[in-house]
């Protein structure tokens, strides 16, 4: 039945997107159409400047761009975007972006720095949950209009302090960064929402694409504008489907109803192999795995027992059956693809060293501790293992299990002894993960500084909050690139976590794709670049 149902919503939804053909169902796509499915039920909002979910800000980053980007196939370096060059001034604190000529909307209208700077004004003012990632840099609604200014073909963006610039940099090539086409936006205000309701089902960008049709838990439609700045997408059409269900998608693509498949399980991924008409992309994701190990528990602030779990955790085990295809081992708090992320994985399965630790440390066997954990069948898997690991060396996990609002609720509250959490970057910039993992302002009950999740952990990072704090200001790129890995190298070993795994990604697709780039750890799947 999950079968078939599956494919009778695809086929309605054919019929029922503006601009969609039935066609795209049959056995074989057109030529000229990009035929996905994905589980796209995370959409909260496709305004670009509302947009924080990983399904909106994909398809946002074809309809929209920046004033600088990220080059989909080095996502770790910038090109420029709709700003042909950037200076910063000799106090650090002054950035200045001279815009590229010629490009216009898909409304027609031309592209100026004053679009450009009332969009980021428009963030600001908007004030909606990804806002944050532009008014770190000590932006409200009552000073912007005269933090972020523009004159001819410049546009000015001040800040409250000289912080990196690369730092800046990278969160301007975030999707709340996008530029919009502020005349049709506020042409569309109604109650002062500044557009808000109509870019819900609307898009005003420059990007690549145009959105031709939106239907929340169903799908979307883009069409590919001619003229763009950077060259004509090969693909005219970009059909996306809302298909959450992993054996759906393998029945769909295997057929050649779908081009690409992003929601495939390892059992789904193994049983397409040796298939000649379908490919396996492989890609890094953004989230990672980690335990949390509140300080509150005298045992848990012991140094040696930390380092004892450290070595209790059977993380290639895990990645080679449970996890296949899904994690692989990172015990780093920055994704790999981040500036500073380490590749070394200095830990490893070893029983003896860890019972040794544990004798060393003083603590009464077998310390009973529990652990919090979601009740998800990947979740529960990990908590089995590490219970079987760790009542090895004299540790007996008891595991409370609840679901994932009840976890975090308890986890936030400080209230968890160990908590098994993923933690996934806000905006493509080392200090995303650095501030929240290594900083900890005030490590009182009464902070509430939930953000942090060294608060939660009720951990005081000491040095390195004021490493982090070095680190988000350094000019230099390569000095601040070998910072982050002392910061996190510091973290990994004596921090109240254990850093586990990382987010992997396996995008199936018929053999005749190529192109498809999902963006590494910052997520950002271009389809601009696809061919067939």
């Amino acid at each position: 039945m999950q079968l078939t149902h599956g494919f009778a919503r695809a086929a309605a939804l054919a019929v029922l997107l503006a601009g969609a053909s039935p066609m795209a169902l049959m056995a074989e796509t057109p030529a000229d159409t990009l035929v996905l499915a994905d589980a796209i039920d995370d959409i909260v909002s496709i305004d670009p400047h509302e947009a924080f979910e990983f399904s909106g800000v994909d398809m946002n980053n074809n309809v929209y761009d920046t004033l600088i980007e990220l080059d989909p196939v080095k996502p770790d370096e910038l090109v420029p975007g709709l700003a042909e060059s950037w200076t910063v001034s000799d106090d650090g604190m002054t950035y200045t972006f001279k815009m590229k000529s010629g490009i216009t909307f898909s409304s027609g209208n031309p592209v100026t720095a004053e679009d450009a700077a009332l969009s980021l004004r428009r963030v600001v003012k908007l004030n909606k949950t990804p806002a944050f990632i532009i008014t770190q840099f000590g932006l409200t609604p009552e000073n912007v209009d005269q933090m972020v200014t523009f004159d001819g073909d410049t546009v000015t963006l001040t800040t409250d302090k000289a912080y990196a610039p690369s730092f800046v940099y990278n969160c301007l090539t975030a999707g709340v960064a996008n530029i919009v086409d502020i005349k049709t936006v506020m042409a569309n205000e109604v109650d002062g929402d500044m557009g808000n309701v109509w870019l819900k089902s609307n898009s005003a960008g420059t990007g690549a694409y145009i959105l031709k049709s939106y239907k929340p838990n169903e799908g979307y439609v883009l069409e590919a504008r001619p003229g763009h700045w950077r060259g004509d997408a090969k693909i005219k059409n970009v059909f996306m489907q809302h298909i959450p269900e992993g054996a759906t998608q393998r029945l769909l693509l295997e057929k050649g109803d779908i081009d690409v498949a992003r929601e495939l399980t390892p059992t789904d991924i193994e049983g397409l192999a040796g298939n000649p008409d379908i490919v396996v992309k492989k890609d890094v994701g953004g989230q990672i795995y980690y335990l949390a190990l509140n300080q509150k528990k005298a045992e848990l602030a012991n140094p040696k027992v930390q380092e004892a779990m450290r070595w209790a955790v059977d993380y290639t085990g895990m990645t080679d059956s449970i996890l296949k295809g899904l994690w692989v081992v990172h015990q780093s708090f920055l994704p790999e693809g981040f500036l500073g992320a380490l590749t070394e994985n200095p830990y490893s399965l070893d029983i003896e060293k860890a019972k040794a630790l544990m004798a060393e440390s003083g603590v009464a066997l077998p310390l009973e501790v529990k652990l919090t954990v979601r009740n998800n069948p990947e979740r529960l898997d990990i908590a089995t293992s590490l219970q079987n690991t760790f009542a090895q060396i004299g540790i007996n996990l008891v595991l409370d299990v609840g679901d994932g609002a009840q976890g975090l609720e308890v986890y936030r509250g400080r209230l968890h002894e160990i908590t098994l959490q993923t933690w996934g970057p806000d905006y493509p910039d080392p200090h995303t993960n650095a501030s929240t993992f290594a900083q900890n302002p005030d490590n009182s009950d009464e902070a509430g500084n939930t953000g942090y999740l060294a608060w939660r952990t009720a951990w005081d990072p000491g040095e390195l909050h004021a490493m982090t704090d070095a680190a988000v200001v350094e000019k230099d790129t390569d000095k601040r690139r070998t910072m982050y890995e002392d910061i996190q190298r510091k973290q990994r070993d004596t921090g109240a976590f254990v850093m586990m795994f990382q987010q992997a990604r396996q995008d199936a697709m018929r053999a005749n794709v190529s192109g498809f780039y999902a963006g590494g750890s910052t997520d950002a799947v271009t389809y601009w670049t696809v061919t067939k």
